[in-house]
């Protein structure tokens, strides 16, 4: 950041007692750094409604390693999207359970439909898209 501007803020002193607690619990030693990412995030999520918006995204799932073929399938619908996909991850979490995790760069609308399509195979116990701005 090489423009740095002050401003002034007028907050409720609870509300600010509670801020601090928060920003101690998360590892935050200012208030500014603080204020920053909580506005960097705000704007982000409002960039990720715009279908169009350029975005990077992390899939993570954990699904059934003995449904059959659905490895495969979730290989297979990375392949279909492959100008997304940027690379996977794949952990043995126990006997039964495998954790995937599939990062992805597109835009908000396509890594939507990949993550929602993927996470709704039978088998696919749980899913989470997170995603990050280009922009912000």
């Amino acid at each position: 950041m090489s423009d740095l501007t002050r401003t002034a803020l007028a907050i409720d002193k609870d509300l600010l007692e509670k801020f601090d607690g928060w920003m101690a619990a998360h590892g935050y030693t200012n208030r500014s750094e603080a204020v920053r990412d909580l506005i960097r995030a705000a704007l982000t999520e409002a960039e990720w409604a715009d279908p169009e918006a350029q975005v990077v995204g992390a899939l993570s799932i954990i699904y059934d390693h003995h449904e059959h073929t659905l490895a495969q399938e979730i290989a297979g619908l990375q392949h279909a999207d492959h100008h997304a996909i940027l690379c996977s991850q794949h952990v043995h979490l126990d006997h039964d359970r495998c954790l995937e995790t599939i990062l992805m760069r597109g835009r908000a609308r396509q890594l939507r439909r990949v993550s929602d399509t993927i996470t709704a195979k039978r088998g696919v116990r749980g899913g989470k898209l997170t995603l990050l701005s280009l922009d912000v």
